[in-house]
């Protein structure tokens, strides 16, 4: 049976959860009907646009758009504060109502996730009708509303459910790429940051379909893996899992909330650099190896983007962890403020299991004239676990290398 994914996204969810609270207490004007906005202080004039109200839309007001280019557009516009910690309960009960459909389910961010269908397809007319059954309940249990989109893989519903909105059912099988998604700007496909996109009107690639039909080499040649990625997806490709809370449970990783936004590439590389040795050794004292790293990234502007990476053969060297890290950072980040960083791996197996040998497993045959000074794996090996052992007792900075000093004479 060919899978069915519902992508479930919260429609501007900070500004809806706010302007159902407020109603709750009393208010009498419903913020998601007038030009309003969450994020940001009036008086001070910092901030940014985490969430906005249609009419703000029609201003042309942008998430992520500082708040005094908001005001300029419209100096009538309406502001409250964020209160996250209601928008975490908010999000739990969603969570919790879709969790009496099916526990299949991969939650994204706060407002967001993705539901796997195909199990409790049975239980229904159709994938439509369930949908909105879904969102109508949503709204009437809890006054705010929701897109669905549905598809056979996550891409293709992710890119469904931000059709026209709000409180909407949209379909995007691979038979409807043609007629609905090609005709898009290229802007709109998923992962497609600002570089990403400018480097593809330089090739004069504009549309969605227009990517889709260009030779994926060239792409490539312009944008890396990540170009191939967009190409993929251009085409409708992607067969990664939703991910449901027990299976991310079989996993080791660690995040961290940065103590100011990261702006560059070296600056995120020292971070996942840390994070990738906290998860190593927890890997090995778990006595597991991994098959797979993910990387998740949050912006200043609360929005998260997440991407994995199966590694060649199962590790928990720390080494491995970083560059596959470092590689899905570079495909995933769209140059705007970084918020958050993490790491997790999965497809965990025990550090004893058998494993087949690759090609790179075979020793050399090739006579070397001059053989090079360097300390055997083993040696490696035992070097790398004597300074984690040091690291885990004494701290993180008890033992540095040498070009990670601040003054290298001392």
């Amino acid at each position: 049976m060919e899978r069915i994914i519902f992508h479930i996204d919260v429609n501007s969810a900070y500004l809806s959860w706010t302007a159902v609270e407020q109603l709750k207490h009393g208010e009498t004007v419903d913020i998601r009907t007038i030009p309003a906005i969450i994020g940001g202080d009036r008086k001070s004039r910092h901030g940014v646009v985490l969430a906005k109200s249609i009419p703000a839309k029609k201003y042309g007001i942008r998430t992520g758009e500082p708040v005094t280019d908001a005001l300029r557009k419209c100096p009538f516009l309406h502001m409250d504060p964020p209160d996250h910690e209601l928008y975490r309960q908010y999000s739990r009960r969603l969570m919790d109502f879709l969790h009496t459909y099916t526990s299949e389910i991969e939650q994204v961010s706060v407002d967001e996730c993705y539901l796997d269908f195909t199990g409790i397809a049975g239980q229904f007319p159709s994938p439509v009708e369930a949908a909105f059954e879904m969102k109508d309940r949503i709204k009437e249990l809890f006054g705010f509303t929701v897109n669905i989109g549905i598809s056979c893989n996550k891409l293709l519903a992710k890119m469904a459910s931000d059709f026209q909105k709000p409180d909407r059912v949209h379909t995007l099988f691979p038979q409807e790429i043609r007629d609905k998604m090609w005709p898009l700007p290229v802007s709109e496909l998923y992962m497609a940051g600002r570089s990403s996109v400018e480097t593809l009107k330089k090739l004069e690639i504009t549309t969605i379909g227009e990517l889709a039909r260009t030779d994926p080499a060239l792409i490539e040649l312009h944008l890396k893996s990540h170009g191939r990625m967009l190409w993929e997806f251009a085409n409708g490709m992607d067969d990664s899992p939703v991910q449901s809370e027990e299976t991310q449970a079989k996993g080791i990783g660690n995040s961290t909330t940065l103590p100011k936004d990261v702006t560059k590439t070296e600056e995120a590389e020292k971070v996942l650099e840390k994070l990738a040795e906290s998860v190593s050794r927890r890997l090995k004292e778990a006595e597991q190896t991994a098959g797979m790293v993910s990387v998740e990234i949050k912006y200043s502007t609360f929005q998260s983007v997440s991407h994995q990476m199966q590694l060649s053969r199962p590790s928990s060297e720390k080494k491995e962890i970083f560059r596959t890290a470092c590689v899905l950072f570079g495909e995933l980040w769209n140059g705007e403020p970084v918020r958050l960083l993490g790491i997790r791996t999965s497809k965990l197996e025990s550090a004893g299991a058998p494993r087949q040998m690759s090609l790179f497993d075979l020793p050399s045959v090739e006579k070397k004239e001059k053989p090079e000074k360097k300390l055997s794996p083993e040696k490696k090996k035992k070097l790398e676990e004597a300074m984690e052992t040091i690291r885990a007792r004494y701290g993180d900075n008890a033992v540095v290398k040498g070009k990670d000093m601040k003054n290298p004479r001392r």
